[in-house]
């Protein structure tokens, strides 16, 4: 038998012989305000409520091994958890970047300096093919755009995202045209450019670009076009879900006990407790509590703000935050991570810059892993959540990093660089202090 996974829908269907589609084992899109179903479509927004769209599903129950033993086999990134995604079963034979299968890093030097006793691990995502969990986002929402017959790839961007599409695009074929903020780090600009794509800088914040993208969808010019975070939303937010599916793997088929995640849109966040909740009805790990922390930066905080404050709704903010990728003022699923937090008993933080650029340091000190501002946040999020109690060092946890800091330069660069400079003689390198 297969179960829907979708709260208030939940209906049972055969899934001894499951009809190949090419959306595998998705069965519709589901509001998650009002549980109204839509077809599997280019759609993102409810008709009935205006909210938002997300995949609901038919997943493969009764038979744990057995599936465990499907995706032990798969191949060495996201397409291996297939089964459980919104994908066709031949999707390792199209064109893709195939990302995923990212480093699960034992923390032990990072957990001594912090005072973790119970487990600390990094999940490194800067490891996907442009450097950041984006690839992981965009590979589920190129597999959509495919099989709507779209032409163009485009999306609104603090960055990493904009790079993620811009390789995906070229890899499979399509042209792409994005569009992010005009102030971003050089190191992204740079890299969203090389794949040849349209890279359009639009005067204005990440939400000024966010709007300006929800209009040219509405407009004939937008015809074709797959906006990734846009109206491919719930296709694109499911490759999120693989973060959890490869920790709990990499721990050998278990669930930890705390997960440090940052916010942005707050999408990877939801998704990942999703998946966790999925791994789960699947039997496929143990059930057992889990606490999940958010991870802002104190200069674009508005969903810790609204936890600190008690409050359910999330009042947009203005950025100003060297944690650019992560600097979304006005959250779209922010009241979702809120719901999160309180449910499974963690907490949403912040973090300012310096304590940012502190914690890039401390974790490349300790680990030897470059992490961007984002990657920074949540280790100073973590460095700040046992300070205050919040967060039990006993208890094994993991700590995301999202992105690689060779893109974000310019936060660590004033205060990073030679120890000396010195003539090119052995005595220059005494009188230095440095035998």
């Amino acid at each position: 038998m297969a179960v829907q996974t979708v709260a208030g829908k939940s209906t049972s269907t055969s899934a001894e012989n499951p009809q190949e589609t090419p959306f595998g084992p998705a069965a519709a899109l589901s509001c998650r305000e009002c549980g109204t179903r839509y077809p599997l479509t280019p759609v993102f927004a409810c008709l009935e409520c205006f909210g938002p769209l997300e995949v609901a599903y038919d997943l493969p129950v009764g038979d744990p091994e057995g599936l465990r033993a499907r995706i032990e086999a798969g191949p060495a990134n996201i397409w291996r958890y297939a089964p459980l995604l919104p994908v066709p079963a031949d999707v390792t034979q199209k064109q893709n970047l195939n990302p995923g299968w990212t480093k699960l890093v034992k923390a032990d030097n990072l957990a001594r300096e912090l005072g973790v006793t119970g487990g600390l691990y990094v999940k490194d995502d800067s490891g996907n093919p442009t450097h950041s969990f984006k690839d992981r986002v965009v590979a589920i929402a190129l597999e959509a755009a495919r099989t709507f017959g779209l032409t163009t790839l485009s999306c609104s961007s603090t960055g990493n995202l904009a790079g993620a599409v811009g390789a995906a695009a070229a890899r499979a074929g399509f042209r792409s045209c994005v569009f992010i903020p005009h102030d971003l780090e050089e190191g992204k600009v740079v890299m969203a450019a090389v794949y040849g794509g349209e890279l359009v800088a639009i005067e204005g914040s990440y939400d000024d670009v966010n709007r300006f993208c929800s209009e040219l969808i509405g407009d004939p010019i937008g015809e074709g076009w797959g906006f990734v975070n846009v109206n491919l939303r719930p296709y694109y937010g499911e490759g999120s879900k693989t973060l959890a599916y490869e920790i709990a793997e990499q721990l050998g088929w278990r669930l930890p006990d705390n997960l440090v995640i940052p916010i942005a849109s707050g999408s990877q966040l939801t998704k990942i407790d999703k998946g966790l909740q999925e791994l789960i009805k699947l039997g496929l790990v143990e059930d057992k509590p889990y606490k999940i922390f958010g991870a802002q930066a104190e200069g674009c905080s508005p969903v810790s703000a609204a936890f600190k404050a008690g409050h359910d709704v999330v009042r947009p903010v203005k950025r100003d935050t060297i944690a650019k990728s992560l600097a979304i003022g006005n959250p779209a699923d922010g009241p979702y991570v809120l719901d999160i937090a309180r449910r499974t008993g963690g907490a949403v933080e912040d973090v300012n810059d310096e304590q940012v650029v502190d914690a890039i340091k401390l974790l490349a000190r300790t680990e030897g892993i470059f992490a961007e501002t984002a990657g920074g946040v949540t280790v100073g999020v973590l460095k700040k959540l046992i300070e205050t109690g919040q967060l039990d060092p006993a208890a094994e946890t993991v700590v995301f990093n999202t992105g690689d800091g060779l893109k974000t330069l310019d936060a660590v660069s004033p205060t990073t660089g030679p120890t000396a400079t010195i003539r090119p003689t052995v005595a220059a390198f005494r009188e230095a202090g440095l035998a």
